[in-house]
């Protein structure tokens, strides 16, 4: 079945897979040879003509002569079976666990070496974005490459979660306000996936060709505009204001909220292309991929967001 889409990483599958199938010509077709049993053996004059069904030719795959020794194709391995929901899902999950638990391993490490967890932060933080943008545009499949880049980036989510937590312990004088924080974004963030999985199931959202374009553009805009608040932010406090508790950090945060959580869709498309075209199974690892980022960076968000709203009502 042959499969057309924008998706890279279903474009560079359906490559490698040729027409999107897996039997190729060559292997256990059966090549019936005109002409055996020959003609010619029948002599006339001797009786009945003798055909000669008696001589199969080893290797020539004769039908009704099962070849010993001769296998119908190649064996696959793991991999190159055509990938279904579970292989995603599996892989997923243990992109997730890692994520979750690098990022509690370094949220507690804050109460008790804060200098070594900030630094742990900062590593996971700029490993997590080299590496991610490596395996983005490499396209990987490789699995340790994806759980390393999990693993960053669990280092990046716990200690941002800390600092933005201890911030707002101290905005509210409440000491449980971190804990809070936290546990509401992790709620938050599932709650949105099972939102988005919800409407992309039903087809309340329908994304086309045109909604993939307008959702890259807006992730490529919010990148660069928080690039530039990043960088401004070393010369002017705060920079533009864009992540500060404040009337334009709160409509912020709420449009990157929005525009995470539609990059989910777009992962759904991918993964369901790539089940119903057959593409190796290797490739749930790319699509693992993908769901992680997003997810991360919808958690980030409602993280954020959260913190705003909490620390404008405080004051």
């Amino acid at each position: 079945m042959r499969l057309r889409s924008s998706n890279p990483v279903l474009k560079r599958a359906l490559k490698q897979s040729g027409t999107g199938g897996y039997a190729q010509p060559g292997y256990g077709q059966a090549y019936p040879q005109q002409g055996y049993p020959q003609q010619g053996y029948g002599q006339q004059g001797y009786g009945q003509p003798y055909p000669q069904a008696a001589y199969p030719q080893q290797g020539y795959g004769q039908p009704g002569y099962p070849q010993q020794g001769y296998p119908a194709g190649p064996v696959q391995g793991a991999d190159a079976q055509p990938m279904t929901i579970d292989d995603v899902v599996v892989r997923t999950g243990m992109s997730l666990g890692i994520v979750a638990v690098l990022g509690v391993v370094n949220y507690f490490l804050f109460s008790f070496n804060p200098g070594l967890a900030l630094l742990l932060t900062v590593v996971g933080a700029l490993g997590g974005l080299v590496l991610g943008l490596i395996i983005g545009f490499r396209q990987s499949t490789s699995a340790g490459l994806i759980l390393t880049y999990s693993a960053l980036e669990g280092l990046f989510v716990g200690g941002l979660s800390a600092l933005l937590g201890a911030q707002l312990a101290v905005t509210t004088g409440d000491a449980g306000a971190s804990a809070s924080l936290v546990s509401q974004a992790v709620v938050g963030t599932v709650a949105v996936f099972g939102v988005m999985l919800a409407l992309y199931k039903f087809r309340i959202i329908k994304v086309t060709d045109g909604f993939v374009k307008a959702v890259t553009f807006a992730v490529l805009g919010a990148f660069v505009l928080l690039l530039i608040n990043f960088v401004l932010s070393f010369f002017i406090a705060g920079g533009l204001g864009l992540r500060e508790p404040s009337p334009l950090g709160l409509v912020v945060g709420l449009v990157l909220v929005v525009v995470a959580a539609l990059t989910l869709a777009i992962e759904f498309r991918g993964i369901e292309e790539g089940v119903q075209s057959g593409i190796p199974a290797k490739f749930a690892w790319q699509f693992a991929f993908g769901l992680t980022v997003s997810l991360v960076w919808l958690y980030i968000e409602i993280l954020r967001l959260l913190w705003i709203i909490k620390s404008i009502f405080a004051e």
